[in-house]
């Protein structure tokens, strides 16, 4: 026989579970209910912080600082100000450099030395979240913990350690109004590839 504590405990799991899924079901709906937040970056999107205090700001060249970790964002439609956050492929690292270290594919492609590259891992599809000292050099380097990927952002995010099999697809970038646009799709294809 239960006793009556271990009732009302799984009675009040059992609720809040219920609760979170329902709360998680509403949230991915409301994302697919905006048609367009699961298209790729196109030319002419606005970029948005997409994580802290500031998700969905406009982001600007001065909002970019050197020597600051990247910026997490989001493309953003600005004709129809979707947030293009449907698909995590969107998502994307923007991070200013000193442009004399930039290789000159790397500094073509971006805005007053402010970079852009897939936040996705070449190697398994995890997230790229570290900005720290590389294993194999003095500079910082983008950082997948999954599998210790280190990619240089000065040379077109390349991959500088571990078993990355391909460097992070950049973004171009540009400059208008006042707010960092995308200036092409991406170069190279984001995420893993099917093994």
């Amino acid at each position: 026989m239960r006793c009556p504590k271990q009732t009302r405990r799984s009675l009040l799991l059992t609720t809040l579970a219920t609760g979170a899924f329902l709360t998680g079901r509403r949230f991915a709906a409301a994302q697919e209910d905006q048609p367009g937040s699961s298209d790729r970056p196109k030319k002419g999107d606005l970029l948005v912080v997409s994580e802290g205090e500031r998700v969905g700001a406009v982001i600007g060249p001065d909002d970019v600082k050197l020597g600051e970790p990247p910026l997490h964002a989001w493309p953003k439609d600005p004709k129809t100000s979707v947030i293009r956050n449907g698909s995590r492929l969107n998502e994307i690292l923007i991070i200013r450099l000193d442009p004399g270290e930039m290789d000159e594919e790397t500094r073509s492609r971006s805005a007053e030395g402010i970079a852009a590259y897939s936040a996705i891992c070449t190697h398994a599809g995890c997230s790229v979240t570290g900005w720290l000292k590389s294993e194999t050099g003095d500079k910082d380097v983008l950082k997948c913990f999954c599998h210790n990927s280190e990619f240089n952002p000065r040379e077109g995010a390349q991959v500088v350690f571990g078993p990355a099999p391909r460097r992070l697809p950049a973004l171009p970038l540009a400059i208008a109004d006042g707010s960092l646009t995308i200036a092409a799709t991406f170069v190279g294809k984001v995420g893993a590839q099917p093994g």
